[in-house]
């Protein structure tokens, strides 16, 4: 059984980037999602990281809630 903690940060240490609260910040700021492009397809990611999305995605896993999460932070306007 998998216990541990589905957060960005553990998301982010998935993908093989920098996870504190600062550099996901950052990130979040300089990564923006385009309107219609699913999180899967963003073009900033490698293919590792894509596919990684992408199976969470598909099949419902407890990262799904996460990369859910990250799709709305990158796709919110901020003025």
């Amino acid at each position: 059984m998998d216990t541990s903690k589905h957060d960005l940060s553990a998301f982010f240490q998935q993908l093989g980037l920098p996870h504190s609260p600062e550099e996901i910040n950052t990130f979040i700021v300089t990564h923006q999602l385009p309107a219609g492009v699913a999180l899967a397809k963003a073009h900033f990611w490698t293919p590792a990281q894509a596919a990684f999305i992408n199976q969470a995605l598909l099949h419902d896993s407890d990262w799904a809630e996460v990369a859910d999460e990250l799709a709305t932070c990158l796709t919110t306007v901020i003025d």
